[in-house]
């Protein structure tokens, strides 16, 4: 075969491939789209269908796998490029916490129910159990950033998880490889030294970002060349992902660093621009390819295994995240739907499974069934979360007939919760006829205060949208009353209210002391503990029964809210709750009488 012959078959076959692959994909995701299922699912069971498995119009996915997980790569670097390095040092509690230790306990769990319910040895269990653990970056992200979800709490702290997850790929592959039953290769980098790759990577790729992506862009913005700045962009991608695997490691981390260091950049909005588009159809090929990797003849074989496993990976998963959330501040409804959100496993899954069968550990029919388990389990989450969509509106019916803030009238205070920390003062305001707009979720309650002739009006006050349909562009002020035991008012909550809405003094209930002090630094017109001024009104009365005369019970009250004051300011400098401790009173640590604090001065 000449040279020139090969040629023209290799463009024939690129191009009939890449008309059946680009048909399938905009027949099926236009008609998942309609039913309301997704588009991943669409590519999904247009891969399937046109894959060597079934109608076998294109070949060799594997090779199209490979080429359009350069999409993975496009879709953190515009994930990167949306959270600048403040924001993502805010969220390293919920990344090396929850997503630590959502990444063990998955793992040990999957790990433990493989090894106990199919009897395979322990070690094959780990190499399976642990791939599974991971969930699908290329599917939760464009879920999120389609739902408008990706910049809230929620999305933040699904985000921080995953982002954890592409951090285990490599003490995962350690793993394998230390399980491994054949020979090591001398050539192959022990896992020490792909840690430190790692370290090494990251720390040059932010070099690089600082010192050359950013002047580079800030040269290209002058000369005011579109097309260098698509160029530049996918260079910065590209060369990124391309270090990565050069070093075996995470090409998606490395373009995901990409995206941060240029994150504070004020091209980054065009870079986006200019990226999303072949974002999109590399993604949109990575999941074609994953639909014809699914073996349906080893589904047809083992039809009840394969459903039954992807079951119980969704459930465990499921199960655990979702209690980790709740420990993590979550509300258990908030929690649920993060769950289900993550409880697929992931596209690094077929990557592991191959290293595994490789490693001799598990035998390559197990990492085709184990891959088909991993589609399963994606396909799944789409119909998942129609069901929590399907919950909340079930739950939102059951407060048909609540009038919501849009029916409010115009006035110049917001109170968001009218328990009973909201009722007083909201009350208060009443007593002097300035117009208060009440908010709640509790429809119980809001039927309640009708009686008493008090209209509240059923909402979630903490987002935004409602707080304009109720005025807050107009209000004076805005008053978080709600109960914030479970977390529901965060730091980053009121940041986004005070952006909105500057015009509005903000005043917030904090739950505790820890509560409080994450507020610090924000322009809050007011923050106040829950239960200060009953317990110090408690202790004023207590102080008078035992005989204590009323102005030194005044100087107590006015000593202990000075030392109170400044104990909160040094812990909320410090981030130490022992700070100022010697402020504090106790068994030895009494406050002088007055006589004898004025002889000391003297």
């Amino acid at each position: 075969m000449t040279v020139e012959t090969h040629a023209v078959e290799t463009t024939s076959f690129i191009l009939e491939s890449g008309a059946i692959m680009l048909g399938t994909a905009l027949f099926f995701v236009l008609l998942f789209r309609k039913l309301k299922l997704g588009a991943t699912l669409g590519y999904i069971v247009g891969g399937a269908l046109i894959g060597p498995h079934l109608l076998g119009l294109v070949q060799d996915p594997e090779d199209l796998a490979s080429i359009s997980e350069i999409g993975i790569a496009l879709l953190l670097f515009i994930v990167g490029l949306e959270l600048q390095p403040q924001r993502l040092w805010r969220l390293r509690k919920d990344i090396f916490g929850l997503g630590l230790a959502q990444v063990v306990l998955c793992g040990i769990a999957l790990s433990l129910f493989i090894h106990l319910a199919l009897g395979v040895t322990p070690p094959a269990a780990l190499a399976i159990g642990l791939p599974l653990a991971l969930s699908s970056t290329a599917q939760v992200l464009p879920m999120l950033r389609a739902d408008n979800e990706l910049n809230t709490p929620q999305g933040e702290r699904a985000f921080s998880i995953l982002l954890f997850q592409d951090l285990a790929i490599v003490p995962m592959i350690t793993i394998i490889a230390a399980l491994s039953r054949v020979a090591p290769n001398p050539s192959d980098p022990a896992g020490w030294t792909l840690a430190l790759y790692t370290v090494l990577a990251v720390g040059g790729l932010v070099a690089v970002g600082h010192w050359v992506l950013t002047p580079l862009f800030r040269l290209i913005g002058r000369m005011g060349e579109r097309e260098l700045f698509i160029v530049a962009g996918l260079f910065a991608v590209i060369g990124s992902a391309a270090l990565m695997h050069e070093l075996g490691l995470s090409v998606a981390l490395g373009a995901f660093v990409a995206g941060v260091m240029l994150a504070e950049s004020p091209y980054r909005h065009e870079i986006e621009s200019d990226v999303e588009p072949f974002r999109s159809i590399l993604l949109g090929l990575f999941f074609l390819s994953v639909g014809m990797l699914l073996d349906l003849g080893t589904i047809a074989e083992r039809p009840l295994f394969v459903l039954g496993i992807a079951a119980a990976l969704i459930a465990i998963k499921g199960l655990i995240i979702a209690g980790l959330a709740r420990t993590f501040g979550n509300s258990w409804p908030r929690s649920v739907r993060l769950g289900l959100l993550l409880s697929q496993a992931g596209e690094f899954g077929f990557v592991l499974f191959g290293q595994a069968a490789a490693a001799q550990i598990i035998l390559p029919e197990a990492a085709s069934l184990f891959g088909a388990v991993v589609t399963l389990s994606m396909a799944a989450t789409p119909f998942l979360m129609r069901l929590t969509d399907w919950l909340e509106r079930r739950e939102a019916a059951s407060t048909e007939g609540l009038d919501g803030p849009e029916n409010s009238p115009e006035t110049s205070v917001i109170v968001v919760g009218y328990g009973r920390f909201g009722q007083t003062a909201a009350q208060m305001l009443m007593a002097k006829r300035i117009g208060v707009t009440l908010i709640d979720t509790d429809a119980e309650m809001i039927e309640v205060a009708g009686r008493f002739q008090t209209k509240v009006y059923y909402g979630d006050g903490m987002r935004l949208d409602l707080l304009r349909l109720a005025g807050a562009e107009t209000a004076k002020a805005i008053l978080f009353c709600n109960d914030n035991a479970d977390g529901g008012l965060t730091p980053d909550a009121i940041r986004r209210v005070l952006e909105a809405f500057p015009q509005a003094a903000v005043m917030i209930r904090a739950f505790d002391r820890v509560h409080l002090m994450k507020f610090d630094g924000l322009d809050v017109a007011f923050a106040q503990r829950e239960l200060f001024e009953s317990a110090v009104k408690m202790g004023r009365a207590a102080l008078e029964i035992v005989g204590i005369d009323q102005e030194e019970i005044d100087r107590v009250d006015f000593e202990y809210r000075l030392r109170d004051c400044e104990r909160l300011e040094r812990q909320s400098e410090t981030g130490d709750l022992r700070a100022g401790i010697e402020r504090s009173f106790g068994p030895d640590r009494s406050l002088p009488d007055e006589d004898q604090g004025a002889a000391s001065r003297n």
